[in-house]
């Protein structure tokens, strides 16, 4: 099992939006897939859950929320039996309990998918990773649980439900939280769109990763052997970047893009190699290094499908099928949130499986890359 993270420091490059695609396509190739949104927005959790049944797992969360220990007192093996956010399952570390008994469903989105839905309140658990760092550096056990909780789910429900592959999404922070997460994942690749500002972005996640990682490597080395296994063997490594959700236009250079925005897609690869110390992408190869995740499978936009999309809670090619079905058993529905789709699309949408396949597969081959770790 591997456990991978989408980050950028630059918001608003639709990194939710690819991370939900790229779940489903996995699953589409027969891959045992979880996504859990750490994101604090819950652009992931909104993708794939109707905002109703959504309301119904926070609502049932409040009171734990608030005090986890009042609340199970009430009633504490209930709530286990249906899916619950990754902040409920946080909690007890959070409030120093004890560890869960049971391990609550996922929530099913697909045949080889599940997701662990996100919630608001994350940052409180965000706060007690703040307020118990520096713990760590004296082998503090709460401090190193807290640290390594959001691994340890994952390895938890991987056991339990076969997962081949977690897909974890984050904020655009460089925040203690997303270096917990980064830090303790297997690999992480970037989004990117062809600005400055993914620029960087990029210098930004390269310095960051490096000072992370000799935090991370300070704590290694002043903890036992038996909290150090709580960690992966080593550190994160990068995958790689993708250019997306960019506009095509008609100019000749192998990414249909505009010169100038050409020219900012040319300037990645340096950047990275700048700085990603090459001790974070051990096992990326300089041809990977240097051409995006899928080539250009996924690189330009498709302008209103991801917002039709998340309306009606599947992948782009799904659409076709999901419409079509409202039209027959719910097209009220469908005219109170202002839902149509022109039939002549149906097609377009229905490709997008394909490029979503061709990304997940290179993708594929650059995390099977990571197993020279072993």
């Amino acid at each position: 099992m591997k456990i991978i993270s989408i980050f950028n420091n630059k918001g608003g490059v639709g990194k939710s939006t690819l991370g939900f695609h790229l779940a489903f396509a996995l699953s589409e190739l027969g891959k045992k897939t979880l996504m859990i949104d750490l994101d604090p927005q819950c652009n992931l959790t909104i993708c794939g859950i109707e905002t109703e049944a959504l309301h119904k797992i926070w609502a049932e969360e409040d009171d734990y929320i608030d005090d986890f220990e009042s609340a199970s007192v009430k009633d504490s093996t209930k709530i286990l039996e249906t899916p619950r956010s990754i902040h409920f399952l946080l909690k007890p570390t959070e409030d120093g309990l004890s560890d869960l008994d049971i391990l609550p469903p996922t929530v099913k989105l697909d045949t080889y998918l599940d997701l662990i839905p996100g919630r608001l309140s994350i940052h409180k658990f965000e706060n007690k990773l703040a307020e118990r760092w520096t713990g760590a550096y004296q082998g503090d056990s709460l401090a190193i649980r807290t640290i390594t909780k959001i691994r340890e789910i994952c390895n938890l429900y991987a056991e339990k439900g076969g997962y081949e592959y977690i897909i974890i999404d984050t904020s655009p922070s460089l925040g203690i939280l997303n270096k917990t997460i980064i830090s303790t994942v297997d690999g992480f690749f970037i989004p990117a769109q062809p600005d400055m500002f993914s620029l960087y972005g990029i210098r930004n996640i390269g310095n960051s990763l490096d000072i992370w990682k000799k935090d991370f490597d300070t704590i290694y080395n002043l903890i036992s052997t038996t909290k150090r296994d709580k960690f992966p063997k080593d550190f994160v490594q990068f995958l790689g970047f993708t250019i997306y959700n960019a506009k095509p236009y008609g100019e000749s250079n192998e990414y249909h893009l505009a010169q100038a925005h050409y020219s900012y897609v040319q300037q990645i690869p340096n950047v990275i190699q700048d700085f990603i110390k090459k001790s974070n992408r051990i096992y990326l190869t300089d041809e990977q290094l240097r051409t995006p995740i899928g080539k250009t499978a996924v690189i330009h936009t498709h302008n209103t499908f991801p917002a039709v999309s998340q309306a009606l809670h599947c992948p782009m090619w799904k659409v076709p099928e999901k419409y079509s079905e409202l039209q027959k058993t719910n097209s009220t529905w469908l005219a109170e949130h202002k839902i149509e789709v022109n039939h002549g699309n149906f097609g377009k949408y229905k490709k997008t499986l394909e490029q979503y396949k061709e990304f997940a597969n290179d993708l594929l081959s650059r995390i099977e890359n990571l197993d020279g770790n072993d």
